[in-house]
């Protein structure tokens, strides 16, 4: 793991993207990531239909999203807002 890129114990629920927000930091910049709720769902292999159950499912599967997240910096992989999204 590259340790330039830190992952702060940081990530809320944002019902507009239906998507679980967590923050990188690299250089004392902030990157915005997400992961869609479909995807966690995905993963757990249950539906989903509460804020607690969507960041405990986050949180249980939370390396591996970080590691994409990485992988996906390093590549420089954001979107057209500078946005990482990983699955």
């Amino acid at each position: 793991m590259n340790q330039n890129i830190l992952f702060p114990d940081l990530q809320t629920v944002d019902d507009a993207r239906n998507a679980v927000s967590f923050q990188a930091q690299q250089a004392g910049a902030l990157i915005p990531c997400f992961v869609l709720v479909s995807d966690l769902e995905k993963r757990s292999g249950s539906k989903l239909d509460s804020k607690e159950a969507i960041l405990n499912a986050f949180n249980e599967y939370r390396f591996d999203y970080e590691e994409f997240a990485e992988e996906a910096i390093e590549d420089e992989d954001f979107n057209g807002d500078g946005e990482i999204w990983v699955s």
